[in-house]
């Protein structure tokens, strides 16, 4: 997915309509890099670029007040049970099957809430802090938003995509910028692995279930 540094990223909107945040960017000629980490970048022209932002990281939310002890606290780390029920909601509410969300979730953090990559990206399905800003998530660390959000933006991916799985994931890691230019999956040796990622948990899972049903009907 798109990557701040450590303190601040620029948001990259394009005449296209699209946008893209990277750490920093570079004029090479009448073309623009575009570094998504210390050497990993993608480049286009310069006349494509309609405005350049700084956005700084958002600050820290304030310590969430106690929960009523007759409800869960979603602060915490979800149970597993938890943790289904979130993403039956969320796979209901965008009609997305939720093996994909739970694959997704698996490749991109493993299932862990408080996830953070080295390109700020957060949380179980790592959205970056744009992203969550733009989806209206307040708080990425608990995880019913962060699912909320992340979901809403892999039904619009999907839609957008005429249920291309494999461009929606691509988009998904790598921006729709990067699946424009390309007209497809970017050749980005970590987007492709991702994709591939994905779709081969998902289709364990699917496999899984599948055998499981067959021994139960026997």
């Amino acid at each position: 997915m798109a990557c701040p540094a450590a303190h601040a990223f620029e948001h990259i909107t394009l005449r296209n309509g699209f946008s893209v945040d990277c750490v920093r960017h570079e004029a090479v000629g009448d073309r623009t890099r575009l570094y998504t980490g210390d050497t990993n970048y993608q480049e286009l022209a310069s006349a494509e670029i309609a405005s350049i932002e700084m956005m700084p990281d958002p600050p820290k939310p304030p310590p969430p007040a106690p929960a009523p002890a007759a409800h869960a606290d979603l602060t915490a780390t979800p149970t597993l049970a938890q943790l289904r029920e979130m993403l039956a909601h969320a796979g209901a509410e965008h009609d997305i099957d939720v093996d994909l969300l739970a694959s997704v979730i698996k490749t991109e953090s493993n299932f862990q809430v408080n996830a953070v990559s080295r390109a700020g990206a957060r949380g179980l399905m790592q959205l970056m802090p744009s992203t969550a800003h733009n989806l209206g998530v307040q708080d990425v660390t608990r995880a019913d938003q962060n699912i909320a959000g992340g979901t809403a933006y892999l039904d619009s991916l999907l839609k957008l995509y005429k249920d291309n799985l494999a461009l929606a994931l691509a988009a998904y890691n790598a921006g729709p910028a990067a699946v424009a230019k390309y007209h497809g999956v970017p050749p980005y040796r970590e987007t492709r692995a991702y994709v591939s990622r994905v779709i081969r948990e998902f289709n364990r899972r699917k496999t899984a279930q599948l055998t499981t049903t067959n021994v139960a009907s026997r």
